[in-house]
């Protein structure tokens, strides 16, 4: 049971299975970044060119840029 040639045959498979693992991994891999760059293509083809925003929803920012100064300002302890 402790023949060297066995030691032998035992890493060469361990070896060539790393191997065949490591390719098929290699593969999906590639194959997963072509789908998400052939994704990002069809995105960015099919989107409009951006748009202002709406009203309400510059209104919303105001309100939320004049909560941050009040909560800075309590932040710092200066009184409003």
């Amino acid at each position: 049971m402790t023949d060297p040639n066995l030691y032998l045959i035992i890493a060469t498979e361990g070896l060539l299975g790393l191997g065949l693992v490591t390719a098929g991994m290699l593969a999906g891999w590639r194959g997963w970044l072509a789908l998400k760059r052939q994704e990002l293509a069809m995105a960015g083809a099919h989107d409009p060119a951006p748009q202002a925003p709406s009203a309400s929803q510059r209104i919303e920012i105001a309100d939320l840029k004049e909560r941050m100064r009040k909560l800075e300002a309590i932040a710092a302890g200066v009184e409003l």
